[in-house]
Formats: structure tokens, sequence, C-alpha cells
């Protein structure tokens, strides 16, 4: 698996995570959903994620 495709595996999965907790938990969790699009506009503009150090040193390639 590529750091991109790893990227968008791990926003799906944390974003439909989030909304479970939101829907079954606490609705304040909703702020973790935003987070996470934050977080994914913020690498859009820069093209740095935190999570793409992460994938790189468990050896994940470009």
């Amino acid at each position: 698996m590529r750091v991109n495709s790893a990227l968008r595996l791990m926003a799906g999965v944390m974003i439909l995570v989030s909304l479970a907790l939101t829907r079954w938990v606490h609705p304040n969790w909703v702020w973790l959903t935003v987070f996470i699009a934050v977080n994914l506009i913020q690498s859009s503009v820069t093209g740095w994620c935190p999570a793409m150090t992460l994938f790189r040193k468990m050896g994940l390639k470009e």
C-alpha cells in the first residue's frame, strides 16, 4: 500500500468512526469529524499531513 492510499483509507475510516460515535455515544463527537475535515483541508493546501510521517516510518512507499 502507498502513503496516499493509506491516508485516504485512514481518513475515511476515521470519519465513519466519528459519525458512529456522534450518533451512539455523544453529539459532541461531531467535533472529531470537524477536526478531520480541517486536517484534510490543511493537507490539501500544504501537501503535508501528520499521518504521512507516521506511514512513511511504517515503511509505506510514496
